[in-house]
């Protein structure tokens, strides 16, 4: 098997109910575009589903209590605050505990596949529940199946491993459950914590006693767009993963930097989210045999947006990339009017405007750039924890 997809419709049962910015009809829709384009048929591609993960497997990343937290909830659909259950962001319903932990299960068994050599890439776009701290839900994250993926290949063997975060919002719950381990770098280029959820992500956070240099954050400004947004992935989290040499590459995707997200206030077009997911496919090729597990997370532009940034996603792991310039299917497209009343869909797979390259690092900073600022910060903390060095590599 040369690329891993995790779907089965059990997978739309992460619900929140109506209204709920986390609706699983961005899974559905993405699957259908990702259908009429060809993706799933490429050569290579197997389609998983995913049971629900055991109190064991949850137990890696969450304290039991919990776990048993989260089910009571799940069977009586009693508000728990104490564990961020009942909330706006994470109200309770019926399988709450069963649907996030199939999320988890997709995951794990996607790490065990490319541990194995089972698989190439791994893809699980119902993924990347950054937010789940280990004794509580947020941010619409019940089970975090990132750290449970990446706890089993610690357990597995491997001895680095890198996360790279991409989503708009700071991937907390990660860097907090690795925080003091040196065998882990995370790594999240996000929206500052001034203007946006979570509120943290600071460049000076750079882990614990026994990791320092293994937290790795980038906090743009609100506004950046597609040209700077790409240098701060290149000039910081692509330079440190290739430095932190790891053998396996865990990457998420939240969608959600786009600039018709309501949720956020970035503006990073779908070509240059895709260009970055090039990057990271050509990283994992370069350091790690091609072990790279990549995760779904936010992304709130459900008909607009999330379905064409997660089909390049797919497409760039099961090695068929689509160009932008693609039709978006006539069959996709009445589809979404039909669930939308007459909504459209855009016509191409991308956002129409030509995609500059940024500057690399070498041909300088500027001063006056409030990116570049951000940049030198995240670089000034860490790199030379790497052996590099801030303002030249």
């Amino acid at each position: 098997m040369l690329t891993r997809v995790v779907w089965s419709p059990a997978l739309l049962g992460y619900d929140f109910g109506p209204g709920h910015p986390m609706t699983p009809v961005r899974l559905d829709l993405t699957f259908r575009l990702a259908a009429e384009l060809g993706v799933l048929d490429a050569d290579g591609v197997t389609l998983v589903g995913a049971e629900p993960a055991s109190d064991e497997v949850l137990a890696t990343a969450h304290d039991p209590a919990y776990v048993a937290a989260v089910q009571r909830a799940s069977a009586t659909g009693r508000p728990d605050p104490s564990h961020g259950l009942g909330t706006a962001d994470d109200p309770c319903f019926p399988g709450m505990h069963e649907a996030a932990a199939r999320i988890v299960t997709g995951s794990v068994e996607a790490a065990d596949a490319l541990w194995s050599g089972e698989a190439l890439h791994a893809v699980n776009i119902a993924g990347g529940m950054h937010h789940a701290m280990r004794t509580n839900a947020a941010g619409f994250c019940i089970y975090n199946d990132a750290v449970a993926a990446i706890r089993r290949l610690l357990d597995a063997g491997a001895q680095r491993v890198a996360y790279v975060d991409l989503d708009a919002h700071h991937g907390d719950g990660v860097e907090a459950a690795f925080w003091d381990d040196p065998r882990v770098l995370t790594v999240s280029v996000h929206e500052s914590g001034l203007t946006l959820f979570p509120g943290t992500g600071h460049p000076t956070d750079v882990g614990g006693p026994h990791a320092r240099g293994t937290v790795v954050n980038v906090a743009v400004p609100a506004g950046t767009s597609d040209t700077r947004w790409l240098r701060a992935v290149d000039a910081v989290a692509l330079t440190v993963a290739r430095a932190f040499a790891p053998e396996v590459l865990v990457t998420q995707h939240g969608c959600d930097a786009h600039g018709q997200d309501p949720l956020t206030h970035l503006d990073v077009s779908v070509d240059a989210q895709r260009a970055a997911m090039e990057r990271v496919h050509a990283l994992a090729h370069d350091v790690c045999a091609g072990r790279w597990l990549a995760l779904g997370g936010g992304g709130y532009a459900v008909t607009q947006v999330v379905p064409r940034v997660w089909t390049h996603l797919l497409a760039i792991a099961a090695h068929v990339p689509i160009d932008v310039g693609t039709p978006v299917p006539e069959g996709f497209a009445e589809h979404v009017r039909l669930i939308t009343s007459g909504g459209e869909t855009p016509a191409t797979m991308g956002d129409g405007e030509p995609l500059r390259a940024p500057r690399g690092w070498g041909e300088g900073y500027d001063p006056h750039d409030d990116v570049d600022r951000v940049i030198l910060a995240a670089r000034r903390a860490v790199f030379e924890w790497h052996d590099l060095d801030p303002l030249y590599d």
